[in-house]
């Protein structure tokens, strides 16, 4: 991507006004020096940037073989900067990757007032990758069966979900891709905590409620922040949702602004918090599906898992601060 052109250095300069007034040529050169400098510091940076995507798009991919040889993966795009990431990223893959596997892109266009039908197909083309566009007038139905003032959202992702489902059978996709990214999953647990009283995030693969299909979230290791980031230096032509995502107070978006405010006075909590969900001890908490503890008995054999009733736990030293520097618990 090219870095603005200084337009300031290519304005006809005044005449000299007296004989105190010289060409700076000295100056100029400095200048252009200095821009010259700051383009290429931005270009390493976004160079850093695709590495770490890659990076880290593989690397949740491998753990979670999200992707096969064969493989026909659906990308679900919603105009939005998440998925263009997600369908940019995994092209880069797939021409790298060990194994051969097609993409197909999918916007399902919900006839929204306003909404610019023409952007994703033209961007699509411009990148030559496959794609289809569903047509569904679900925005009617949600605005007509929603009372006004009520969260469209719910009613929205299950017509949703229906209709890609059905779109992934007629174009013989057996994976569906979704752009949700660490912090989407990390915002679906604290919601189901708060407000639902469960222990449930979104998981990086799993095998969709009609038995169907495996839905993937390649982006799981991504913090929002690289997304948001990667889709400015693409200039990706970013399609607002007018129907949920500018509604006021939505839960959703107040456990991200509080997720958001944690992770900026306190860096590395968030992406700890995704990596709890990767570490979870059964016995330490209290589901009696997930443990039996009706018929724990003691066994006379140490455990170095089992219960120190008369200990402080020590936090465990935070991997995201400066070798040395540990978290304290006082008290």
């Amino acid at each position: 991507m090219n870095a603005p052109t200084d337009t300031a250095l290519l304005q006809p300069q005044p005449a000299a006004a007296n004989a105190w007034d010289f060409d700076d040529a000295a100056g100029d050169d400095a200048q252009a020096s200095a821009s010259n400098e700051k383009r290429l510091k931005i270009q390493r940076e976004n160079h850093k940037l695709e590495k770490r995507l890659c990076r880290e798009v593989a690397r949740a991919i491998g753990d979670y073989n999200m992707i096969e040889d064969g493989d026909k993966v659906m990308v679900c795009m919603s105009g939005g900067k998440d998925s263009y990431t997600l369908l940019d990223i995994l092209m880069k893959l797939r021409a790298r990757a060990p194994i051969k596997f097609d993409l197909v892109a999918v916007n399902l266009d919900q006839k929204q007032p306003g909404f610019p039908e023409h952007v994703l197909p033209e961007y699509l083309q411009s990148v030559g990758v496959d794609f289809h566009i569903e047509n569904q007038d679900t925005y009617s139905v949600v605005k007509r069966v929603v009372p006004e003032g009520k969260t469209t959202c719910g009613l929205c992702s299950r017509l949703r979900r229906a209709i890609l489902y059905k779109v992934a059978d007629q174009l013989g996709c057996n994976k569906v891709a979704l752009g949700h990214h660490r912090d989407d999953i990390v915002q679906t647990l604290m919601l189901n905590m708060f407000h639902g009283g469960i222990m449930k995030a979104m998981p990086p693969k799993l095998v969709s409620d009609d038995g169907k299909h495996v839905v993937i979230r390649p982006l799981a290791y991504v913090p929002e922040k690289d997304t948001e980031r990667w889709a400015q230096y693409r200039d990706f032509p970013i399609i607002p949702c007018n129907l949920c995502g500018s509604q006021e107070n939505l839960q959703r978006q107040m456990i991200g602004d509080m997720l958001r405010e944690w992770d900026r006075k306190h860096p590395g909590r968030v992406n700890n918090m995704f990596r709890a969900l990767q570490h979870v001890v059964p016995t330490h908490l209290a589901d009696p599906k997930l443990f039996d503890f009706q018929n724990a008995k003691p066994t006379g054999i140490a455990d170095e898992n089992g219960d120190k009733a008369f200990d402080h736990d020590d936090l465990p030293t935070n991997p995201s601060l400066p070798a040395g520097m540990q978290v304290v618990q006082l008290g």
